[in-house]
C-alpha cells in the first residue's frame, strides 16, 4: 500500500542517453524551516522556490492551524507571521504526512507556548521515534504523551512558562538541534545547542536571516549553539535553493548511464548538505560546478554531471556522514556499478529513517545481484564495474521516497529492468521525479 491509497508499482529500463537540464524542486530542508520560520516572524515573508511536495504542504496546513496566513498565488507563498509566543492552539489534530522533519521541527515551535496540540502522520511516520525531541522539550517545561517508544499519535503540551536550556545533542541530528533552537526562541535568556558532530546548519543561518541573535563556537565540547530567547523575528524574502538530496538522483542517473550530461541549475551547496558530490568526486565522477554563487546566505552553483565509467570504491569517511544521511540509498546505488568495494560507516540514523534505509538498500541490492554487507551502523558495497549489474529484481520501497528512487535510477543502468512495489512516496518530497527523469530521456513507467 502506498502513503496515498493503492500501491503504484513501477519499472525503470536502461536505454538511451539522459541529457538536458534537471529543473530539481526547492531544497526541502529550506522550504520547511522558510514556513515555520515565517509564520513565528512579524509581518510578510514571501517565499519562491519552495517545494511544492506533500511534506511541506503539510507544514504549511500545520502553520495555517497555529493561526498563520499561508497563501500560494503566482508562484510565491505569503506568510503572515503571528510573532514568536504567538501560536494560537490548534482546533484539530496536526497531520504531517510522512515528514519526520516537519513533526519535529513543529513540535518544537510550539512547545514553549501555553498550548496543545496532537500530532499524527502516514504509516512510516508513526512508526519513527519522537523521544529524541521530546526529551529534550520536557527540559523547557512541555509534557509529551504519545504511543509506546515515544511514537504517534503524540500530544504536546506547551510549557507556560518556559526555561532555557543547555542541551548537548546525543545523536547528529539536524531535526533534534532544530527543535531545541525553536523552543528556545520563546524562553527567555540564552538556549544553548552543543552538538560533538557537525549537522546541517540551515536552522542556524535561517535564524540569524530573520534576526534572531545567534552565536556558534567551535568548543572541546563541540560545536555550541548559543540562542538569546524572545526576539522579534523580522519577515524575509527568500529564493529557496535547490535541492542537492533531489539532485542526487538526476546527477547520480548520469553518471551511470553511458553517454550522458546532465545540468541541474541553482543547486544548494551548503558545505553540511554537500557530502555527496565530495564522495563521488572522490570515486571518479565527472562532475562539475559552475556559477558559483551565494542565495540567501546558503552557497549555489549549477552542477554538470557526465557519464564516468570508470568509478572507483571508497571508503566513506564516518564524519562525512551527517552531511550526506539521506544520500547513502542512492550512494550505495551508484557504489554497484563501481569497480571495487565502496564501505559506508557511521551511518546508524539510517536505520530510523522513513524506514530502515540500510536494511531496505541491502535487501534489493542482493536481489540485484550486488553482494552487500552490512551491521549495525555500516555497510559495505561490493560493486561490479560498469555493465555488469544484472538487476531483474522487484524492490520493496517501505514508503521511502529515498528508497524508490534509488531503485529507479539504478534500473537505467541494470542489464534487466528494475522494479518497485510502490512509488507513491516519491509526491512527499520530489512531485515531478518521474516526469523530469523521462524528459532526460530515461524510461520509468508505472508497471
Amino acid at each position: 500500500m502506498s502513503a496515498h491509497g493503492a500501491a503504484r508499482p513501477m519499472i525503470a529500463r536502461a536505454g538511451g542517453a539522459l541529457t538536458g537540464r534537471a529543473d530539481v524542486p526547492g531544497d526541502k530542508s529550506i522550504s520547511h524551516r522558510s514556513l515555520i520560520l515565517g509564520a513565528m516572524a512579524v509581518g510578510e515573508t514571501r517565499i519562491t522556490g519552495l517545494l511544492e511536495g506533500q511534506d511541506v504542504l503539510d507544514t504549511a496546513t500545520a502553520m495555517r492551524a497555529f493561526g498563520a496566513t499561508v497563501e500560494q498565488r503566482d508562484g510565491t507563498w505569503h506568510v503572515h507571521g503571528v510573532g514568536v509566543g504567538g501560536f494560537g492552539e490548534p482546533e484539530q489534530v496536526i497531520d504531517c504526512g510522512n515528514s519526520g522533519t516537519g513533526v519535529r521541527l513543529i513540535m518544537g515551535a510550539m512547545a514553549t507556548s501555553p498550548i496543545t496540540a496532537t500530532f499524527t502522520g502516514d504509516a512510516s511516520l508513526r512508526k519513527r521515534p519522537m523521544a529524541r525531541v521530546n526529551d529534550p522539550l520536557a527540559l523547557f517545561g512541555a509534557r509529551s504523551y504519545g504511543r509506546d517508544g515515544g511514537r504517534l499519535p503524540m500530544t504536546v503540551v506547551g510549557a507556560a512558562d518556559p526555561v532555557p536550556v543547555r542541551y548537548t545533542v546525543p545523536v547528529p541530528s539536524a531535526q533534534v538541534k532544530s527543535a531545541v533552537l525553536l523552543a528556545g526562541l520563546n524562553a527567555p535568556g540564552q538556549t544553548v545547542v552543543i552538538e560533538r558532530e557537525p549537522t546541517r546548519d540551515h536552522s542556524e543561518r535561517m535564524l540569524a536571516g530573520f534576526g534572531a541573535e545567534i552565536v556558534t563556537r567551535h568548543t572541546p565540547e563541540g560545536r555550541e549553539i548559543t540562542l538569546t530567547g524572545r526576539p522579534e523575528l523580522r519577515p524575509q524574502v527568500i529564493a529557496v535553493p535547490r535541492d542537492p538530496s533531489s539532485a542526487a538522483f538526476p546527477v547520480c542517473a548520469a553518471l551511470i548511464v553511458p553517454g550522458s550530461d546532465v545540468l541541474v541549475p541553482n543547486i544548494g551547496l551548503n558545505p553540511t548538505r554537500a557530502g555527496l558530490f565530495t564522495t563521488l568526486q572522490e570515486m571518479g565522477a565527472d562532475l562539475t560546478f559552475e556559477n558559483l554563487r551565494d542565495e540567501g546566505g546558503e552557497p549555489a552553483a549549477d552542477l554538470r554531471a557526465r557519464f564516468s565509467p570508470d568509478l572507483r570504491g571508497v571508503t566513506v569517511p564516518p564524519d562525512r556522514a551527517a552531511s550526506m544521511i539521506d544520500e547513502y540509498p542512492i550512494l550505495s546505488v551508484v557504489a554497484a556499478f563501481a569497480e571495487g568495494q565502496t564501505v559506508m560507516r557511521g551511518v546508524r540514523e539510517l536505520r530510523v529513517k522513513e524506514s530502515d534505509r540500510i536494511a531496505a538498500m541491502v535487501a534489493g541490492l542482493q536481489a540485484a545481484g550486488v553482494s552487500v554487507e552490512d551491521g549495525p551502523d555500516w555497510m559495505i558495497v561490493h560493486g561490479l564495474g560498469h555493465g555488469n549489474v544484472p538487476g531483474g529484481a522487484m524492490a520493496a520501497t517501505h514508503l521511502d521516497h529515498r528508497i524508490a528512487m534509488s531503485f529507479l535510477v539504478m534500473g537505467l543502468a541494470t542489464r534487466a529492468p528494475m522494479r518497485i512495489d510502490d512509488g507513491g512516496a516519491i509526491a512527499t518530497s520530489f512531485p515531478i521525479f518521474g516526469a523530469l527523469m523521462t524528459g532526460l530521456g530515461a524510461d520509468i513507467s508505472h508497471a
